[in-house]
C-alpha cells in the first residue's frame, strides 16, 4: 500500500504553481527575444534600403560626372583672344524638349531640371559634320515620389534611363560655379545636382551630384 501510494503522488503531474511559474519563467525569456528580433529585422531592413540608395547614387554621380566634363558648345561664328573659339550658352535650366530649338525628346516629355549641350563632331563622313549633344535630366512621378531620368540624344539616337528612384521633387536642385550662373554665355567650371531620396524603413538620403568642365 505504502509503493502504490508514492508512485500514485509521482504520476500526479505539475502542481499549479509550478505551471504559474513555468509561464513566467517562459515570458521573462520569450518578451526581450521577440524584441530583439523585431529590432534586427528592422534594422536588416533599414540597411539594405540604405545600401540600395547608396547604389543608385553611385550610378546616377558617374553619369553626372561623365556628362559635365563634355558640356560646351563653341560659337564657330566668332574669334576670341588669340583666335581662339568662344563658348555659347550651353546650359538650360527648366528647359523644355525643344529648347532653343534643340530637340530632345518629345512634347510629352517633362521639363528638364536641367539642359547640358556639348559639341558632337561626326568624323566617319568627310568634312565632319557638327551635331548637338544633349543630355536633359528630368523627373517624372512614380507614385509618392519621382523618378530621375536621364535623357540623351546625338545625330537622331536618343536613350533614356532611369538614374535613380524615389527621388523627393520638392529637395531638387541645380546649381553652378565658376560663374555661378548656369545658362549664361560663360559656361560654368561645375555643375552640382543635388537632391534627396527616400523608401519606407529608411530615413531620407541626401545625394550631390557633382560634375567638373574638362573643356577649357
Amino acid at each position: 500500500m505504502r509503493l502504490t501510494s508514492r508512485a500514485a503522488r509521482d504520476d500526479a503531474g505539475f502542481t499549479l504553481i509550478e505551471l504559474l511559474l513555468v509561464v513566467v519563467i517562459t515570458a521573462i525569456v520569450v518578451v526581450p527575444l521577440g524584441d530583439a528580433l523585431i529590432l534586427y529585422f528592422r534594422n536588416t531592413d533599414a540597411t539594405s534600403a540604405r545600401m540600395t540608395l547608396s547604389r543608385e547614387a553611385q550610378i546616377s554621380a558617374a553619369y553626372v560626372a561623365r556628362d559635365v566634363t563634355a558640356v560646351g558648345l563653341r560659337d564657330l561664328s566668332a574669334t576670341g583672344p588669340g583666335g581662339t573659339i568662344p563658348f555659347k550658352a550651353s546650359i538650360q535650366l527648366n528647359a523644355a524638349f525643344d529648347a532653343d530649338g534643340q530637340v530632345c525628346g518629345t512634347t510629352a516629355t517633362p521639363a528638364a531640371k536641367v539642359r547640358l549641350l556639348a559639341d558632337d563632331w561626326d568624323t566617319s563622313v568627310s568634312p565632319a559634320i557638327r551635331n548637338t549633344r544633349i543630355v536633359a535630366y528630368y523627373l517624372a512621378p512614380a507614385g509618392a515620389t519621382s523618378e530621375l531620368h536621364r535623357l540623351f540624344c546625338t545625330n537622331g539616337a536618343t536613350t533614356d534611363i532611369v538614374v535613380a528612384h524615389n527621388v523627393d521633387p520638392s529637395t531638387f536642385s541645380v546649381s553652378c560655379a565658376a560663374p555661378t550662373t548656369c545658362d549664361g554665355t560663360s559656361v560654368p567650371q561645375t555643375v552640382t545636382l543635388a537632391f534627396s531620396v527616400t523608401v519606407p524603413g529608411a530615413d531620407p538620403y541626401p545625394i550631390t551630384l557633382t560634375g567638373h568642365r574638362r573643356q577649357q
